[in-house]
């Protein structure tokens, strides 16, 4: 009989020195690919559905107009507002809202821009002719509207 025996282990235990590496890999990650949303809704903004849709190519060329009803309807009341980035506008402001946009843009890139309005489903169409015809005004003359996919039923 031999005089060392073999101890039997078990497995061995899984080394977890390097997940807090991994988790801080990772979450950096996110960190830098993560983008947040630019503006906050101040008005509701229930899309219609469409069957025909057509993506936007270049979305860099896109600017957003927002038209529905206040969110705070006690400090704005209930008729519907127009919203621009993170500001509640007049329709007279909307020419002022084009050029600026248009002045973060290159030279080449300018006459590209594309207005989109994103129109809640109960606004009055009398507030989007008006921002229609100060797009007009303002030389803005690529105007889309924004709607969801409407899900067919069978």
């Amino acid at each position: 009989m031999s005089k060392f025996s073999k101890k039997k282990k078990g497995t061995p235990a899984i080394s977890t020195s390097s997940l807090p590496d991994i988790i801080f890999m990772l979450l950096f990650f996110f960190m830098v690919t993560t983008v947040l949303r630019e503006t906050e809704l101040k008005v509701q903004n229930r899309l219609p559905k469409a069957s025909q849709l057509q993506k936007l190519e270049k979305k860099s060329l896109v600017s957003y107009i927002y038209i529905g009803k206040p969110k705070d309807t006690e400090k704005y009341g209930v008729e519907p507002r127009i919203q621009v980035n993170d500001a509640l506008v007049t329709p007279k402001e909307i020419p002022n809202f084009v050029y600026a946009e248009k002045d973060k843009l290159d030279e080449v890139e300018r006459d590209k821009i594309t207005m989109s309005l994103k129109v809640d489903i109960d606004a009055k169409m009398g507030i989007i002719s008006d921002v229609k015809q100060q797009l007009r005004e303002a030389d803005a003359r690529k105007v889309n509207y924004s709607s969801v996919k409407a899900v067919e039923k069978e």
